[in-house]
């Protein structure tokens, strides 16, 4: 049976009916073409990118031309994903004339079903003026990896009893502005669960426990293809990494000794077709 694409009412259905929702980051066609084959319902084209695809330190380096390559790209694979643009660092910031106009570029141009920005309370204005332009966008507080340095770093936000109670503030705020859903980052589970419980649109957690309605994590950790830093919230599912460097290590020794390619992998042709080839580049002095 064909794998049916998830949409916004369906994931609302997915809560009330105590489904869990699966989402995970993608950034490529190869890549996406193999997540749209699994049971994978929502895949975030992550300004995470500019970590795992372009090797920078966070995620603030990355451009909105440059996140719509990548958007394209899973765009191309992603025929049964509901699939979540991310909005790159000063895109929507700005103005909400700013915001309006860029999330309108990620669906357009980069072929997304919603849009994804970071801020609770400060950013509702901004997420109501998007939705009422008929883009679905989702919310995402907590730890907020474009506002790291403000929060003092990539740690767990929402210990501390007033940073909990504007968590949860935040996340109801993006609720009443018409997000879809809440990302939830880095924050205590119990405050996590207050929030899952208060609002009626699904909360999907990375590093939240397991009381939100989904779960979110980057492809590259969870099949082990990146070890810069492995946050706790990360569980690997898969050390392709180790898998990539004995093929490779394997390919180059067999290369070296002249096991690769062998008569399997290679082209031939006629015996008497070489020696007719052969005998006229004699003639011609060539050979």
């Amino acid at each position: 049976m064909e794998k049916q694409k998830a949409n916004i009412l369906k994931f609302k259905e997915m809560k009330q009916q105590g489904k869990k929702i699966t989402m995970v980051t993608a950034y490529d066609f190869a890549m996406m073409s193999q997540v749209d084959k699994s049971d994978i319902d929502m895949i975030l084209v992550g300004d995470s990118a500019a970590m795992t695809m372009m090797g920078y330190e966070g995620t603030v380096q990355i451009n909105l031309d440059t996140m719509l390559v990548f958007c394209q790209a899973v765009a191309n694979a992603g025929k049964h994903t509901f699939l979540v643009g991310d909005m790159p660092f000063m895109t929507y910031e700005i103005s909400t004339e700013q915001a309006m106009t860029n999330a309108g570029r990620i669906i357009r141009e980069g072929r997304m079903d919603a849009v994804k920005l970071e801020g609770g309370e400060r950013m509702a204005d901004t997420v109501t003026a998007i939705v009422r332009a008929g883009i679905p966008v989702m919310g995402h507080i907590g730890l907020t990896p474009q506002s790291a340095a403000q929060l003092g770093g990539f740690n767990v936000q929402g210990k501390k009893l007033q940073d909990a109670k504007q968590i949860v503030k935040d996340a109801l705020a993006l609720e009443k502005a018409g997000a879809f859903a809440i990302v939830l980052e880095a924050i205590p589970s119990p405050v996590a669960k207050i929030i899952t419980e208060s609002v009626q649109v699904p909360t999907i957690g990375i590093g939240a426990g397991n009381k939100c309605d989904g779960q979110v994590l980057v492809i590259h950790d969870l099949l082990g293809l990146f070890d810069r830093f492995i946050p706790k919230f990360v569980k690997r599912y898969a050390n392709l990494g180790a898998d990539m460097q004995k093929a490779l290590n394997t390919y180059s020794a067999e290369v070296r000794e002249g096991i690769f390619p062998d008569k399997e992998h290679s082209f031939t042709m006629p015996q008497d077709l070489l020696q007719q080839l052969t005998a006229e580049l004699q003639e011609e002095g060539i050979l």
